[in-house]
């Protein structure tokens, strides 16, 4: 392997997608990743993959391998441990990419921009942002107390709530509190109206998250997301709630962000709720309807809290916010998630497509908001 003069100056600029990731949702990346690739203009951007394995090996992917990445007899995709290691190495005016085959080391040349496409823990929740920022590259969405606030679902729905923004009930069980007197977490539960919902604090994707109807199957269920998270967060349920969703993007210009058309999920799986299955399994029964049908007045108010709530936690880039509305027309924040996916079933990419801005014109907007980011304290 031969050395890459590291002085070559690159006429396009050059996108570092990132995706996998130790975390439960590595196959959800690799989808996401697959759908990216494949809305970047190659005569606008130099892309080079790079891949974080399950076992947490940073790894050079080339774009056809990318492609390929897609749900094969119900499994999602996984990378392979069998590829040449790749590095982020800092320089003076940012870091390059550098890659190693058994002893030879060669570089690949700066990264412009990173386009950080992980999923849940170790990627969505302020670590890599940490890395990025501590390496002086720039990069693609919410920043480390952003990203770190909007993973946390009970610090988020603190921080929300803390700003004037309604959220629902909801108990935190801490892994220390659950060790150290679970009969009290469970009676701390007892203030909430079942049906109730157990998730992983810090997960995403639904995954390890459980309905529950009454008090015989919470512990089972707390024990479930804790397999997916130690800290687990119990919310309050609202019976026959509309579930919708917003997109919000930066103003490249700088002024407030911009919401999206709203959007409306409709399950009809056994499960009853927007479960793993149903958002990245193809064959469920689940209706999107890209825009909501929905009251003029409602769909205004749920716009304006989306980008109330992405305010709230300082967030940059993208973000895509849920929210419930009760039979008694009352709007309530569920979540924010700061990296959501881009699959062909996913929600974002739908909500800007019908609001005028097609994949790839949102996939590249978001590429522009990163390389324009100020490296630093912002």
């Amino acid at each position: 392997m031969t050395d890459v003069d590291s002085s070559q100056m690159y006429a396009r600029p050059r996108v570092a997608v990132i995706f996998g990731g130790v975390s439960s949702e590595h196959g959800v990346s690799c989808l996401t990743a697959s759908g990216v690739l494949a809305a970047i203009d190659p005569n606008r951007y130099d892309v080079i993959g790079v891949g974080i394995t399950r076992s947490g090996r940073w790894v050079i992917v080339e774009s056809d391998a990318i492609a390929k990445l897609e749900v094969t007899d119900g499994r999602l995709p996984e990378l392979s441990e069998d590829a040449a290691d790749a590095m982020l190495v800092r320089s003076a005016g940012g870091s390059e990419l550098a890659v190693r085959s058994q002893s030879a080391l060669a570089q690949l040349g700066p990264v412009d921009v990173a386009f950080s496409l992980l999923h849940g823990p170790f990627g969505e929740d302020g670590t890599i942002q940490g890395l990025f920022e501590m390496m002086g590259v720039r990069y693609v969405g919410a920043g480390v107390l952003a990203s770190a606030v909007g993973m946390d679902k009970h610090f988020m729905k603190l921080v929300l709530s803390a700003s004037g923004l309604p959220v629902g009930p909801f108990v935190a069980i801490p892994p220390a509190e659950w060790r150290r007197d679970p009969a009290a977490c469970l009676e701390s539960v007892a203030a909430l109206d079942y049906p109730l919902y157990v998730k992983p604090a810090r997960g995403g994707s639904s995954l390890g998250i459980t309905k529950v109807d009454d008090q015989a199957g919470l512990e089972a269920a707390i024990a479930f997301a804790q397999r997916y998270d130690p800290k687990v967060i119990i919310e309050q349920g609202f019976v026959d709630a509309r579930e919708l969703e917003c997109g919000v993007l930066a103003d490249p210009a700088g002024g407030r962000p911009e919401a999206s058309q709203v959007a409306e999920i409709r399950v009809h799986s056994e499960s009853g709720f927007y479960d793993f299955d149903a958002k990245y399994l193809p064959e469920e029964q689940v209706d999107l309807d890209v825009p909501a049908e929905v009251d003029g007045d409602i769909a205004a108010e749920v716009r304006d809290l989306a980008v109330r709530t992405f305010e709230a936690i300082g967030c940059e880039g993208l973000a895509r916010v849920d929210v419930f509305v009760t039979r008694d027309r009352r709007v309530i924040v569920n979540e924010i998630n700061t990296m959501p996916g881009f699959t062909e079933h996913s929600m974002f990419p739908q909500m800007w497509s019908a609001s005028g801005l097609p994949y790839p014109d949102l996939v590249e907007r978001l590429i522009r908001l990163g390389l324009e980011r100020p490296v630093g304290l912002r």
